[in-house]
């Protein structure tokens, strides 16, 4: 196996920072989209109705991550209608974490906030992630289990019970102490999002794990704020393929802490 402080992974390379003080906005929403075609048009006028009713200004960046059915070309429909969405086209698929670092590292918020496209957290609730991090929190992550989360449609009992496995086995030996690592809803400052991002190697479902390890590894305060989620019952992750690939990619990160990949950031500018 390759590694090393200097090696990056042939599934990131090509994804340079491009973060620039110029025409920078309150609030990035970073959607990455795969075969999205049913729910993009729906979760995109319910992100324009909240945003358009803000004071602050705002951009949306939605990340094609591959797929055959349209997303692109719906995405780019909304685009000439509302100037403030962006879209980054991967040609093909390279996975979720992969799609949320593209746009991460493209957004030009102070706030960056990454959604899932079936908005099983309400973007409003985007508005208690900024409170926590204008309060002092680096970092700001949805969660659906510490005490005011409003869980009003939950998984069917065996994802449920997996989801639970998965997330005490993360908890014992990656991020001791955070209850949900796997909420698709996480909110950053914008500084801390570059040095974070740029760090990322994992380019599927496990990367969320690997940013809370990665932030962990440089001293920033993350926070997991009550929200609202309601399942979706459409669901890609495969609760016992996926799940094993987590673990695998938990292998992973501890193979790529060993080797130094994660020392890198105080070395990054913004």
């Amino acid at each position: 196996m390759m590694g090393g402080p200097g090696y990056e992974p042939p599934e990131v390379r090509g994804l340079a920072p491009t973060m620039m003080d110029e025409g920078v906005v309150h609030l990035s929403v970073v959607i990455p989209a795969f075969e999205e075609a049913a729910r993009i048009g729906p979760t995109l006028e319910q992100v324009r109705g909240y945003l358009q009713d803000q004071s602050f200004d705002s951009e949306v960046v939605v990340v094609v991550d591959g797929g055959r059915d349209g997303t692109l070309a719906l995405v780019r429909a909304a685009m000439a209608e509302w100037p403030a969405l962006r879209v980054l086209d991967n040609d093909v698929n390279h996975g979720k974490g992969y799609s949320v670092r593209r746009g991460m590292l493209a957004a030009r918020g102070r706030y960056l906030l990454f959604s899932d496209a079936d908005l099983s957290t309400p973007i409003a609730e985007v508005g208690r992630l900024i409170a926590a991090l204008e309060a002092g929190g680096d970092i700001a992550i949805g969660s659906r289990a510490i005490a005011g989360s409003d869980v009003r449609v939950r998984q069917v009992w065996w994802r449920q019970s997996m989801g639970r496995v998965f997330n005490h086995i993360v908890r014992l030996v990656a991020v001791p102490g955070i209850r949900d690592t796997q909420c698709g809803f996480k909110c950053f400052r914008r500084d801390v999002a570059h040095r974070i991002f740029t760090l990322q190697r994992i380019t599927r479902f496990s990367f969320d794990v690997e940013l809370l390890w990665i932030a962990r590894k440089l001293g920033y305060r993350v926070v997991e704020v009550p929200v609202i989620w309601v399942n979706d019952p459409s669901s890609r992750v495969h609760p016992v393929t996926d799940s094993l690939r987590m673990l695998v990619d938990l292998a992973r990160l501890r193979y790529h802490d060993v080797r130094g990949a994660y020392r890198g950031g105080d070395d990054i500018t913004s």
